[in-house]
């Protein structure tokens, strides 16, 4: 087999682990917690469906591709909750070592593009990481509102926590920061956010 195809189909089934990590998140429904992989491929479509809300114009195929490789790291480095603020502190250095391990199976042209794209992401500097991260956002607001606040209620979550959270979905979304406080502000009132 030719090296080239040897090491993409290897990360090709080495991500394949991010379908074990499981989140914080419930499924809609009060189903199980969903894992890394349901969450990257539904915000990545997310993405598609309400591009035209994007504060910029976007690459919309870049900005996919953002959201379904900026979950992989969690294969070695685990799911870190929004709002562990203990986790937070070793997060960066958690990922960072995974993204050198998982990344570099690609050939180094490949490992070059995506390792850029998940900085681009972290940076959230561009339009498209800007945007990314509003699906990052509303994805799991979208289901935790599905869920009456479930999750929420179960970690103890402030509004003020969620709301810090969501200044980075203002920048990708004005129209889903809209949504999103019209979300908060009913679960503040229902006691699901303190």
């Amino acid at each position: 087999m030719d090296e080239r195809i040897r090491k993409q189909l290897d990360f090709s089934l080495e991500i394949d682990k991010e379908k074990n990590i499981f989140r914080q998140t419930s499924l809609s429904g009060k189903g199980r917690k969903e894992n890394d992989a349901e969450h990257a491929w539904h915000m990545a479509i997310m993405a598609y469906l309400l591009r035209e809300y994007s504060n910029e114009e976007i690459d919309i195929t870049k900005t996919m591709l953002m959201c379904l490789i900026h979950d992989i790291v969690e294969i070695d480095a685990g799911d870190t909750y929004a709002y562990d603020e203990e986790g937070k502190k070793t997060q960066k250095e958690r990922e960072d070592a995974a993204k050198e391990r998982i990344f570099s199976l690609l050939p180094g042209d490949q490992k070059q593009e995506l390792t850029e794209l998940f900085d681009e992401f972290e940076e959230g500097k561009t339009a498209e990481s800007r945007f990314a991260h509003a699906m990052d956002n509303i994805q799991p607001l979208m289901l935790n509102d599905s869920n009456d606040g479930m999750d929420w209620r179960e970690h103890n979550a402030s509004a003020k926590a969620v709301y810090g959270r969501h200044a980075m979905t203002k920048l990708g979304s004005e129209k889903i920061y809209e949504i999103t406080d019209q979300i908060l502000k009913k679960h503040i009132e229902r006691g699901n956010l303190t």
